[in-house]
C-alpha cells in the first residue's frame, strides 16, 4: 500500500506516491445512526445476516503473523498461501489458485499467486471483495538502516484485509448473501521498492479474470486494524464509485460507526484499487491513512498485533457485510 501525508502545501511527493488534499463538499449520507440521517439504502433487499466474529478474526490476523513476513519466495509465504486455500475451502463454493510469474526492475523473478474465492456461482450479479496478502520485504521507513533491511511483519498492512474477508467467507458459509460475492486474495502488492513492482496481483486480476467475471464493483481492505481507526473517504474512490462510496459510509453511519468514517477533505492513495479502476472496475478503498502516531508504525517492524485491534476488525466486518448482505 502506497500512502502519503499532508503538508502545509497539501502536494507532496513522499514515499513512493503522490497524495493531493482535496476540499471537496460532504456526502449528503442517508442512514439512520449517530450522525442522525434517515434510513439507507431505500428499496434495497437485506437479508438477515450472522453476526461478524472480531475475535476470530483477529485470531486470523496473529495466525499470519505467526508465519512470518510473507515476502515472496519466503517460507512464510508458502505456508500462508496453503493456510488460506485450506480455510477457503471450507466455505466457498469454489476456490483458485491463479499462479503468475513476475520479473522486477532489478531483474529477480516472482513466483506470485492469487487468490479467489467464489460464493453463489449460481448468480450472474457479482460483486467484488479484495486484500493483498504478501508483506513488504523492506520495513523502509524504520528508523535506523538496520531495521530498514528487515521485512515488515505486516499485521496491519496485509493480515489485516485477509482476516475480515476469511470471517466474511465463514458468514458466507453460515448464509449465503443475495447476490454472488467473489472473494479475490492478492500478491505482489507490496514488493517494491517502487510502484513499478508494486500492485502486482491487482493488475494482474483486473487485466485477466477480471474482465471475465465483471463484478459490479469492488471494495478494497487495507490497513483496516489500527486501534485508533480513521476511514476516510478516498478520493480514487470517490471518482470511480460515488454510489458504492455513499452506501458504504450511509450504512457506516447507520451502524453507529459515523465518526470512524468521517467524509470530509479527502487523499488520494495509490493501492490495488486503482489497477481495477483502469481496468473499468468500479472499486473504492476502506483504508486507514494514518497508522500509529503521525503514521509512524507503517511500513515499520512496529507492524505487529500488539498495535492492532479486534473491535477494529468487526466495526469494518459489519459494515462491509451489512452492505453485500443488502445490495440487490
Amino acid at each position: 500500500m502506497t500512502i502519503t501525508t499532508k503538508t502545509t502545501r497539501n502536494v507532496v511527493i513522499g514515499g513512493r506516491g503522490l497524495c493531493y488534499m482535496l476540499l471537496v463538499p460532504a456526502l449528503v449520507l442517508t442512514g439512520c445512526g449517530e450522525d442522525g440521517s434517515e434510513s439507507s439504502g431505500a428499496g434495497a433487499t437485506r437479508i438477515e445476516r450472522p453476526g461478524f466474529d472480531g475475535s476470530r478474526a483477529f485470531e486470523d490476523l496473529v495466525t499470519q503473523v505467526d508465519f512470518g513476513s510473507r515476502v515472496p519466495g519466503s517460507e512464510a509465504h508458502q505456508l500462508q498461501l496453503e493456510w488460506m486455500q485450506d480455510q477457503l475451502r471450507e466455505t466457498a463454493d469454489t476456490v483458485i489458485v491463479d499462479a503468475f510469474e513476475w520479473v522486477t526492475g532489478e531483474g529477480d523473478s516472482l513466483n506470485l499467486s492469487n487468490l479467489i474465492a467464489r460464493f453463489g456461482t449460481q448468480f450472474e450479479e457479482r460483486i467484488l471483495l479484495l486484500a493483498h496478502w504478501d508483506s513488504r520485504p523492506a520495513a523502509d521507513q524504520s528508523s535506523t538502516d538496520a531495521e530498514k533491511q528487515m521485512p515488515v511483519p505486516g499485521a496491519n498492512d496485509g493480515a489485516s484485509g485477509v482476516a475480515v474477508l476469511l470471517e466474511l467467507a465463514r458468514m458466507f458459509h453460515e448464509q449465503l448473501p443475495p447476490l454472488g460475492v467473489d472473494l479475490l486474495f492478492t500478491d505482489g502488492e507490496d514488493y517494491g521498492p517502487t510502484t513499478e513492482d508494486m500492485f502486482l496481483g491487482a493488475s494482474y486480476y483486473a487485466n485477466g479474470r477480471g474482465q471475465v467475471d465483471n463484478p459490479s464493483f469492488a471494495i478494497l481492505l487495507d490497513m483496516v486494524a489500527d486501534i485508533d481507526p480513521s476511514f476516510p473517504v478516498e478520493a480514487f474512490s470517490m471518482e470511480s464509485a460515488p454510489q458504492v462510496v455513499q452506501r458504504v459510509w450511509s450504512v457506516a453511519s447507520e451502524l453507529g460507526y459515523g465518526r470512524y468514517f468521517p467524509v470530509g477533505p479527502m487523499s488520494r492513495v495509490l493501492d490495488d484499487h486503482v489497477k481495477l479502476i483502469e481496468a473499468g472496475i468500479p472499486t473504492i478503498d476502506i483504508i486507514d491513512f494514518d497508522y500509529g502516531p503521525s503514521n509512524s508504525f507503517w511500513h515499520t517492524l512496529r507492524d505487529v498485533p500488539e498495535n492492532t485491534s479486534s473491535r477494529t476488525l468487526s466495526m469494518v466486518g459489519d459494515v462491509v457485510a451489512e452492505v453485500v448482505y443488502r445490495s440487490r
